[in-house]
Order: C-alpha cells, then sequence, then structure tokens
C-alpha cells in the first residue's frame, strides 16, 4: 500500500504553536508529509491557491488526498481517528475529554500570556519587557490549572503523553524560556516535554530572521 499523501501548510518562520501541535501529531503517528510554508507577514494565507485549501485561511491547514482540514486540534484528532501508531489522546473517554478541554482552553484564553510572550520568546529568544499586572493574574491562572491536572511524580498530564502535553508544554514555555518565574514543577514538566523527539524536529527547523 503506497503512503498516505499528506501535507501540511504551516507558517513560513515556523513559530506558530498551533503548526507545531499538528507537526508533532504527524511525527507521532510515524507518517511521512511534505511541508508547505505560508508568509503570513506577506498574507499569503489570503491567496487563492491558499484560501481554496484552507476552509478558515489559517495555519496549520492538513491537505490529505483531496481534503483538507485546519485548525490543530481537529487535526490531531483526524489524524487519531486515521491511521493506527501512537494515540494522541489517552484511551479512556475522561481522559480524552479532559485532554480535548485542555486544547480548547489553552487556544481560548490566556491571551495577556499570548500577547506579552508570543513564541517568537521561545523560537527566536527572549523579550526584557517584564509581564503586565494582567499577564501575572493569567500565568497565576495558568500556573493553578497546570498543577491541578498534573499528577504528582508524573511527567505527562495522564500518566502517558498526549499530544495535550505539547500544547500545555509550550504554553508554559512562553513564560519559562523567557525567564519568567514558573513553579519548577511546572518548568520541569515543560522542559521535559520540549526533549521529544518529534518536538525538537520542530525546535530545529531552520527559520527565517524576523
Amino acid at each position: 500500500m503506497p503512503p498516505p499523501k499528506l501535507l501540511l501548510y504551516v507558517d513560513a518562520q515556523f513559530a506558530s504553536p498551533y503548526a507545531m501541535s499538528a507537526f508533532v501529531a504527524l511525527h507521532e503517528k510515524g507518517l511521512p508529509f511534505e511541508i508547505a510554508t505560508v508568509d503570513l507577514t506577506a498574507k499569503a494565507n489570503h491567496e487563492p491557491h491558499f484560501a481554496a485549501t484552507s476552509l478558515t485561511h489559517r495555519v496549520p491547514t492538513l491537505a490529505h488526498n483531496g481534503f483538507s482540514l485546519s485548525e490543530s486540534s481537529a487535526i490531531a484528532e483526524y489524524l487519531n481517528d486515521v491511521f493506527p501508531g501512537t494515540p494522541l489522546y489517552p484511551a479512556k473517554p475522561q481522559n480524552r475529554a479532559r485532554a480535548r478541554q485542555v486544547q480548547a482552553w489553552l487556544r481560548s484564553d490566556l491571551m495577556p500570556i499570548r500577547q506579552e510572550r508570543s513564541t517568537e520568546v521561545v523560537f527566536y529568544g527572549p523579550t526584557p519587557t517584564p509581564l503586565t499586572a494582567e499577564a501575572r493574574t493569567s500565568a497565576q491562572k495558568l500556573f493553578a490549572a497546570a498543577e491541578s491536572l498534573l499528577p504528582a511524580n508524573s511527567e505527562n498530564l495522564f500518566g502517558e503523553w498526549c499530544i495535550a502535553d505539547v500544547d500545555l508544554a509550550l504554553m508554559l514555555g512562553r513564560l519559562v524560556f523567557n525567564g519568567d518565574s514558573v513553579p519548577e514543577r511546572l518548568a520541569a514538566y515543560a522542559k521535559h516535554q520540549w526533549l521529544r523527539a518529534s518536538v525538537q524536529l520542530w525546535v530545529n527547523q531552520e527559520r527565517p530572521p524576523l
């Protein structure tokens, strides 16, 4: 059987946390795929070819044998449903639902952190600008949730790795890799997730200068 024809559209800077999540999911599944970069600063995501491929005009977008899908959590669920290999979500229904909740939350909340600690601080270098009071409040909310979710003496959210670990670790990493104050246990968790082989493949992508 020939390998699946998979094409992942990502941002040209390889800095999108959502493109990273989809990239990691594909590697965890052991699937061969090609990458196409989209220059978001030049608004290439609104050009006719990409607009016809991506319903939302956003990266990541995955193209698979004539079917295309955007939004990273939808891509992860699709890959998990269609392809064998490493599970991307926990087996237990409640844990699986919680993992999806974590993904949805990280994509819709904590805006002050996302604004003041964009992933450029992770992939291009830290900023000396201190967090505002609003961002510090968001950070405390993030820490409280992560502390509640992460079991004692565990390196993963649900006793075994899932794609939500990557997403949570990157949100924490915005602060950890910028040198902001993060509880020791959560910083260790984020750094452990960062060393996963599939994550390192993304980290080590060649990036154009800002």
